[in-house]
């Protein structure tokens, strides 16, 4: 890197207009922030300075991505990936092939409503692919797993095994497990079959430097360590912190840890990982999902009457969200349904009142939400993170599923930013594709869905630009001494159309002054 560089496009964009034409960077940070003219003006006499320049487009913050997994997005590209499946023998045709290398099989990304059978399969159906070893499903939200009858045998499942505290194995008429597992009832199997060993360090860094051809400068990592869901991938800190030399994008890792020990093991390899790494918290579990009718909801399901859903917060998660405010870190709980957000924000208000910042407490997802709660999330100002890719794949379902009264008010994104709420976006892939522009532009234009609750283009920028920044711990975007972490694309977001957005075209990316390589980059909902 040379000594200055100057990045000059047709405008610099921020959610609130046009700043100026340049951004000058020295050490990787900005120094000013102007026109390409007087910019280079305040460039010393003798000292090199290299120009990049992109004529006809437009330089906006670096894209954040606050809530992304990235070793089961990495799973996506590596291993046995069901997206594109269209019925049960197709399944069970994957399956088989995968039987090819030994060991435990697993699969990801299933959605049963894209099969022609419209339903999930059961044990006995994998079983028909797969019989001699352990076979894992996992449904598309991370929320639910289907395993064979050699997975629920290792796992010591049986007509006699209890739920476990906070999920369920479903049973048929006589009470025999299906192979449904749902919520924390998947450890079970995790933690009894080991780990698959399908996804690498250099894997990845591969698929975290395929994030920056979107954009994407910072991401919200979820990781976990220690036991629990999809522990089949391997500790996910240990995996991440190992890749992260050649991870060219920042991570911010937000930690599911089953002990406090755990945690305080996980924190200090993130921290000690590098310069764009870091321990941004912890990540807890207050429900299950909508999907998976585990979202813990004050009345019923509209299409499943007599079921609310699983509550999942305890005194763990409370335990481990005081650990991490003391440490000065933030506390990041999943809330779907909105018996589970009132829940969490009951935490989240003590929190406050003991005097935790509300930018540090972020309810991931808030999609459905009691009134009251969503004017208790702007009277508290913290964090709600959204995902607007929910709104494209839930369309043909979502209304049914919660009713029209509370489809009102769910993903209620203007509403929200209207009370105070620290409005920010992510996609949670491998659950969505981590396309920000597609995102964006379902914010604005929200499928159709409750039009009155869709954003305007700069509240829809800000979300994954000022607001995220904020969330994540970073500097002010594009602001003086900040880092250079930047995004060039050939139009203005704030100008385009939804439509238009979605067909943006990313001409560069740069992280602290320098651009990413993304030679060889993929993503699974591109390459099947």
């Amino acid at each position: 890197m040379t000594d200055f560089q100057l990045i000059c496009g047709r405008a610099v964009v921020l959610p609130d207009g046009a700043i100026g034409d340049a951004l000058l960077v020295r050490g990787g940070n900005i120094v000013a922030v102007g026109t390409e003219a007087e910019l280079l003006d305040q460039v010393p006499a003798g000292i090199e300075c290299d120009v990049h320049a992109y004529p006809e487009c437009f330089i906006l913050p670096g894209i954040r991505d606050s809530h992304l997994h990235p070793v089961a997005y990495s799973s996506m590209l590596s291993g046995v990936s069901l997206h594109a499946v269209a019925t049960m023998a197709e399944l069970q045709q994957i399956i088989a092939a995968a039987a090819e290398r030994p060991g435990l099989i697993t699969a990801g990304n299933l959605n049963e409503a894209t099969l022609e059978e419209n339903r999930l399969p059961t044990a006995a159906e994998l079983d028909a692919a797969v019989a001699d070893r352990p076979v894992i499903v996992n449904r598309y939200d991370g929320h639910l797993a289907i395993v064979n009858s050699a997975a629920l045998e290792s796992a010591g499942i049986g007509p006699d095994t209890p739920d476990p505290a906070g999920g369920i194995i479903d049973r048929d008429e006589a009470g025999r497990p299906t192979g449904v597992l749902r919520e924390t009832a998947i450890d079970l199997v995790g933690a009894a079959c080991g780990n698959d060993g399908t996804v690498r360090p250099d894997e990845v860094a591969k698929s975290l430097q395929g994030l920056a051809q979107l954009g994407i400068t910072s991401i919200g990592a979820m990781v976990r360590s220690g036991a629990g869901a999809w522990a089949h991938l391997g500790d996910e800190v240990d995996i991440i912190t190992a890749a992260a030399a050649d991870i060219p994008i920042r991570v911010h890792a937000f930690v599911t840890a089953d002990t406090l020990e755990t945690l305080e093991a996980a924190a200090a390899k993130l921290d000690n990982a590098g310069d764009r790494m870091d321990w941004a918290g912890v990540k807890r579990f207050g429900d299950g999902s909508f999907g998976a009718f585990t979202a813990a909801m004050f009345e019923p399901f509209a299409d499943k009457p007599g079921n609310t859903g699983t509550m999942r917060l305890n005194d763990l998660d409370i335990a481990m969200a005081h650990a991490s405010v003391a440490a000065g870190r933030a506390v990041a709980i999943h809330a779907i349904g909105d018996a589970a957000a009132a829940r969490v924000l009951d935490v989240f208000e003590h929190l406050v009142n003991e005097g935790t910042e509300p930018h540090r407490l972020r309810l991931e997802h808030a999609s459905v939400l009691a009134q009251e709660d969503i004017d208790r999330i702007g009277r508290l100002g913290i964090v709600a993170s959204v995902q607007p890719a929910f709104l494209g794949s839930e369309t043909d379902w979502i209304e049914g599923r919660v009713g029209p009264d509370r489809l009102r008010r769910t993903y209620a994104f203007s509403t929200l930013r209207r009370v105070g709420a620290i409005l920010v976006g992510g996609s949670d892939s491998p659950v969505e594709a981590p396309d920000p522009w597609e995102a964006m532009a379902l914010a604005r234009d929200r499928a159709g869905i409750v039009p009155e609750e869709s954003l305007s283009a700069a509240a829809a920028l800000e979300m994954y630009t000022t607001a995220a920044a904020q969330a994540l711990g970073e500097p002010a975007p594009l602001a003086v001494g900040s880092p250079a972490d930047l995004v060039v694309v050939d139009r203005d977001p704030l100008a385009a159309t939804p439509d238009e957005l979605r067909a943006s075209e990313v001409l560069a990316t740069y992280v602290g002054g320098e651009t990413i390589d993304v030679t060889g980059a993929g993503h699974w909902w591109l390459t099947g």
